[in-house]
């Protein structure tokens, strides 16, 4: 587990003196330690262990004395030192074998972080400029790598082999003059140092000249991450990037700037072609926008990271050559669309673009970006209960039985079997209504919050403001709680949903035992809280529903208040498209939501029943039927439903939010701002309309507030989004490289002085301590930022 360094950070940030080493300052040293901690969090090393250890007690002996006084800490002062000399083993490139990453992500992490040590030493930043300038663009082509081919595998390894040297050179320069202790001269002689520089200097300039050389012969393909997550509106989004990079790319060459218009007007042209082809019907056509979406990623990539015009001068030709290999089969398409995309023959071909007729099935119908309104679904916010009228009478008997004594009642089952549902339409029955004193809803999920748990409940059951318990301590709201149910007649419900693990014990004091009939409901996936929360728990497993309820409620779902009399040659296969659905009621509306949204005859519902697994109740997994749903939506609904999972589970989103990011995003079709919120609203409207979204809270005026995806939907996002590579939701611990396009901080528990770092990072999003200038100085690519807590000092709260 990774220390907590909170004191020795407030020390080292502090005008240290440390004897022996004038040249180095607490802010190097601290660099270092953090870079420790991260390296040593993605690895298991003894050696590692023992460095974490005596960084540990460094911490813990800055606690026992006197900050203002440490340099005089003669024993501070003393472990101090023999901590510095353990750092050389860091500054060298670690072991790829030895961490998760490939050995090119390892190398960059590596460079990010010498560059971050020479960010602290300001005394001497004029000095190593050049040597800096050099570095940077290792990075920028560590992002940029051709892929190993056979005619150039050896010269890549040379390449990656020289760029590891100089960056071991540079840790051994940085060691020897900054955190080496010692009496010798020669450490401190600035002409030795001066010459040491510059033999790096000239290493850096050799390495330029071997990538010049791989750039001419070798075949590239990017190190951008790949998505299958693309739309023609995202496109745009890119295109509308490019330009703004031209017109802000004013010192470079007039050479340069003409290729980027070239580069600009092509893929400006291929997209125009797209949507010609879209509305002929090739809905293969997916792989070809993914292609050109993933040429305008890269031209991004090179143009805003650190490339020197000699590099964009061999770059930016070679991405002009895929352009023409991508045209060539669109041009032929929309020459004679009812031909085939590419032939057997045309095997040069299959370098470029996926095997589109593969995947035809899958694919069918997703390049559309405006639905035929005639197949909009009806909407599907109200809530139906089939199959959950007996367990909700049984349940509410309960409740307003006899029984003086606090009851528990726990409510189990697997996801997606109606729990919330059940809970929800016992807590709105008029008779519970009537028969509590006072209710609360509230939800616990996965994150158990104490504090925001006493919160919501309160805030569930009375007037009180959200933003004035917030500035209370958990005792405080507890004791709050406490006495607003404590009268001798108050009775309560309270409803906990969708427990992970035992909370109860942490909670049980704020709830008087006032013997005057009231309930505590459960809802879990788990048997065994509702026993570990009392041995009198009366505990009740929610079964799945039978065939015929399913059927019964698919067909309320697919055909909504339409006569169902007539239902005809669908009435066999839907049956078999209900049984397929395992009893799942969540299985059911996702599938009802597809069906809604096709066309109503035999052959397409025989397709969708293909689709699905029959083994759903079996297995414990319905993810083969959530992810129908998935591949049915529309091309531009997909990046709009992933984003979902940047979100924390449970929690209701602000609807106005949401579509902001949408926006910023570039996942809404380009009209002006105020049309742009009208358009991602329908978005919304049309995923809440298919079954995916659940209205929250809604406005005055009827509109939705807030929105949230039941937890199954979620996990299928988090899976989809991080293999597609469109996002990394971090839900536990900062990786130490980031390789996606977006990145998402849900842990609060992120260590203070947390780094994120990932050469191709577009978004960043959700919590994250400390952010200042290297959120933007090492992850150029950024382009949104919204960051829900900032804590923009380290401290201990």
């Amino acid at each position: 587990m990774a220390p907590t360094i909170y004191d020795l950070t407030e020390a080292l940030q502090s005008k240290l003196y440390i004897p022996g080493m004038p040249d180095c300052n607490g802010d190097m040293i601290l660099t270092v330690c953090r870079y420790i901690i991260k390296l040593c969090s993605s690895r298991k090393d003894e050696q590692d262990d023992k460095v974490i250890s005596l960084l540990q007690q460094l911490n813990n002996s800055v606690e026992n004395s006197c900050i203002d006084h440490l340099d005089e800490d003669q024993s501070f002062i003393i472990m101090l030192k023999s901590f510095v000399p353990k750092l050389k083993v860091f500054l060298k490139v670690p072991n790829s074998k030895s961490t998760t990453l490939n050995p090119i992500e390892l190398l960059a992490v590596f460079i990010d972080f010498l560059l971050e040590i020479w960010d602290d030493m300001t005394r001497y930043k004029d000095s190593f400029e050049s040597c800096q300038t050099g570095l940077k663009f290792f990075i920028t082509f560590l992002g940029d790598k051709p892929a190993s081919q056979s005619t150039s595998l050896h010269e890549n390894k040379n390449v990656l082999t020289d760029i590891e040297d100089v960056a071991n050179d540079v840790g051994s320069f940085l060691y020897s003059y900054f955190f080496y202790i010692g009496e010798e001269d020669w450490t401190r002689d600035n002409r030795s140092k001066d010459l040491a520089l510059a033999d790096i200097l000239g290493k850096v300039e050799q390495v330029k000249e071997k990538i010049k050389e791989l750039c001419i012969a070798a075949s590239w393909k990017m190190l951008t991450p790949k998505t299958s997550v693309v739309s023609l509106f995202l496109f745009d989004s890119l295109l509308d990037d490019l330009n703004l990079l031209m017109i802000q790319k004013y010192e470079t060459s007039i050479d340069v700037k003409d290729q980027i218009r070239t580069i600009i007007e092509e893929l400006k042209s291929l997209r125009t072609f797209l949507e010609d082809v879209e509305v002929q019907k090739h809905p293969e056509l997916e792989g070809f926008l993914i292609q050109t979406s993933d040429i305008a990623y890269e031209v991004l990539y090179i143009l805003t990271s650190y490339s020197p015009v000699w590099y964009l001068n061999l770059r930016l030709p070679q991405v002009m050559e895929k352009i023409k290999l991508i045209r060539l089969p669109l041009e032929k398409l929309n020459k004679y669309p009812t031909e085939q995309v590419s032939s057997q023959d045309e095997k040069p071909l299959e370098d470029i673009v996926v095997d589109f007729r593969a995947d035809a099935k899958r694919i069918a119908g997703m390049l559309k970006d405006v639905e035929n309104p005639s197949q909009k679904a009806p909407s599907t916010e109200e809530d139906i209960y089939v199959g959950l009228d007996d367990e909700a009478n049984e349940i509410t008997e309960i409740l307003l039985g006899n029984q003086k004594k606090q009851q528990i009642i726990s409510i189990w089952g697997m996801p997606g079997l109606g729990k919330t549902t059940l809970a929800k339409k016992i807590y709105g029955d008029d008779r519970v209504v009537k028969y509590f004193h006072k209710r609360a809803y509230c939800v616990i999920s996965q994150t158990y919050d104490k504090k925001n748990t006493l919160i919501a409940i309160l805030v569930s059951m009375s007037s009180l403001e959200r933003d004035e318990l917030s500035k209370l301590d958990e005792e405080t709201l507890g004791e709050k709680l406490y006495k607003s149910l404590c009268g001798e007649e108050t009775r309560f419900l309270i409803i906990l949903d969708d427990i992970w693990k035992d909370v109860w014990s942490d909670l049980q004091r704020y709830f008087p035992e006032n013997q005057s009939g009231s309930r505590i409901l459960f809802t879990t996936r788990f048997e065994k809280i509702g026993s570990q929360a009392s041995d009198e728990c009366i505990v009740r497993n929610l079964r799945f529903l039978t065939d015929d309820e399913c059927w019964e409620l698919l067909k309320i779902k697919v055909f909504h208040n339409v006569q169902l009399e007539d239902i005809g040659e669908l009435e066999d296969i839907g049956m078999t498209i209900a049984r397929k659905c395992g009893g799942l009621p969540l299985a059911v509306v996702v599938t009802a939501a597809v069906l809604a949204n096709i066309e109503k005859n035999k052959a397409k519902w025989e397709e969708v029943a293909k689709s699905l697994s029959s083994n759903i109740s079996k297995d414990n997994s319905c993810m083969k039927i959530l992810e129908l749903s998935y591949n049915y939506l529309p091309m531009h609904l997909k990046p709009c439903f992933l984003y979902f999972g940047a979100f924390e589970e449970d929690r209701e989103i602000p609807v106005q939010k949401l579509i902001s990011l949408w926006v910023a995003e570039g996942f809404v079709q380009k009209v002006n701002k105020k049309q742009s919120n009208v358009v991602s609203y329908g978005y919304l409207t049309d995923l809440i309309s298919r079954g995916l979204v659940q209205v929250g809270k809604r406005r005055s005026d009827g509109g939705v507030k807030t929105c949230y995806i039941h937890d199954l939907l979620r996990e299928m996002c988090l899976t989809i989004a991080e293999n597609d590579n469109f996002m990394k939701v971090v839900q536990d611990q900062l990786p130490i490289y980031v390789s996606h396009h977006r990145l998402s901080i849900l842990s609060h528990s992120i260590a203070p002085f947390s780094r994120p770092f990932g050469l191709h990072v577009r978004s960043l999003l959700g919590y994250l301590p400390n952010p200042s200038r290297f959120i933007f100085s090492n992850m150029k690519l950024v382009k949104v930022v919204h960051l829900s807590a900032l804590w923009w000092g380290e401290n201990k709260n």
